[in-house]
């Protein structure tokens, strides 16, 4: 079953290879020049160079991805906080975007990562953007208040490439938000932003975030004293097309195709979950402890099949990311009541671990208590990864090329 769990996930990515979306969906005229940014940016990279060879080129992958020659520019950037090579590749991209004249056409290949991938502070420092990008994350702000903020502090974000330059654009994006929401895609660099500089402020204030440069500026911006990011109403959209290619609910949908031809039923929870890996797992038990006791609202043998995007309010300092500790607040609302389990990152890094995922199998329970492992410890700890690697049930796959968000499947026998 552990077996299944993993040959289903790695057929979805499979299924969903960005190459493949990307060629599903090229324009027919060549660009002038691509831009391709995030944790697929190689893969969409490959995928339009194989229909307009000789193309030139940007492309801005995590540094951590295996490194991409050709004849146009490769400038890594990092994640999940910016750097000084985040800040280079945006500065570049807006340089070679902006060279373009009225009569040439760009295509920018969009994924998830995209936000720290392409930095550009605008207002303040890089280091108080690395600050702020930290305190944000560590306050379990959920993507589209990231970004809200991410934004109001850039100059290639929230629309502002579109603005850069005066060609034809043309964008391919793959999903790795709820919703699916372009703007809300790696910041939205070529698309409309409806957010504001009063919403970005509201945010530190909900998130109750220390930054007084940040607040001075945005203060600045609710004046009117710096200009607003691009609405939905400039004139300047006229010329962009913003297309999805790939998300959350085809990856699951693949899945479930999969194991379909497995012989296995399977359900889609939804592709919609977000909120507290912990919030989420308690859902998840709650259904699987229903099933096991009435066998209602489905019946066994079953998987369930859901994503989203989990967040974690991190309090701890160990390892792991938002699909281990969801599979780790799952083993501990379960106890030994007897599933399979996988919950795992479709980019394969899981917060700041190594590891894509981990597994719950029937017996989980009872090897973590003939180990001593005490699961409330390693929660308090935020430390989900090193407790399934001391029981050898974490998933390692590497950088996937992929980023549609997580992938959970929970198997009842």
């Amino acid at each position: 079953m552990k077996d299944l769990l993993e040959s289903t996930f790695r057929h979805a990515l499979a299924e969903t290879s960005p190459k493949r979306l990307v060629q599903q969906h090229l324009p027919d005229e060549k660009p002038s020049l691509v831009l391709a940014i995030g944790k697929a940016a190689i893969p969409m990279l490959q995928g339009a160079l194989e229909k307009f060879p000789n193309t030139p080129y940007l492309v801005t992958p995590p540094s951590y991805a295996e490194p991409f020659s050709g004849h146009g520019e490769c400038l890594a950037g990092t994640h999940p906080v910016p750097s000084e090579a985040s800040n280079k590749a945006a500065e570049r991209a807006l340089e070679l975007a902006s060279s373009l004249s009225e009569n040439d056409s760009l295509l920018v290949l969009v994924s998830g990562g995209g936000s720290a991938l392409w930095c550009a502070p605008w207002g303040i420092t890089l280091g108080e953007k690395q600050a702020l990008t930290q305190a944000l994350l560590r306050s379990g702000a959920d993507i589209n208040e990231l970004n809200t903020v991410r934004k109001h502090v850039s100059k290639i974000k929230g629309g502002r490439l579109a603005r850069a330059t005066k060609a034809k654009v043309t964008a391919l994006l793959l999903s790795d938000v709820v919703g699916d929401d372009p703007a809300v895609i790696a910041s939205g660099p070529t698309v409309a932003d409806s957010s504001t500089f009063q919403a970005a402020r509201d945010v530190l204030n909900r998130d109750q975030l220390d930054s007084t440069k940040v607040r001075e500026y945005f203060e600045k911006g609710i004046r009117g004293e710096i200009p607003e990011s691009p609405k939905p109403d400039n004139r300047i959209f006229a010329r962009v097309e913003n297309k999805i290619i790939g998300s959350n609910r085809i990856l699951l949908e693949a899945a479930r195709e999969y194991l379909k031809n497995q012989g296995h039923n399977a359900v889609i929870l939804s592709d919609c979950f977000t909120g507290e890996a912990k919030e989420l797992a308690k859902f998840h038990a709650t259904i699987l402890q229903n099933i096991h006791q009435y066998n209602e609202p489905f019946q066994r043998p079953m998987v369930l099949l859901s994503g989203g995007e989990a967040t974690v309010t991190v309090k701890g300092h160990g390892k792991g990311g938002r699909n281990q500790e969801f599979a780790l607040w799952l083993l501990n609302f379960l106890c030994d009541e007897k599933v399979w389990a996988l919950s795992a990152g479709s980019d394969g890094i899981d917060g700041n671990s190594t590891a894509a995922g981990a597994f719950i199998t029937p017996n989980s329970w009872q090897r973590a208590k003939a180990k001593n492992l005490a699961v409330n410890e390693f929660l308090e700890n935020n430390d989900s990864n090193s407790f399934f690697r001391e029981l050898g049930d974490t998933l390692e796959t590497g950088a996937t090329g992929h980023n549609l968000n997580d992938f959970r499947a929970i198997m009842l026998e």
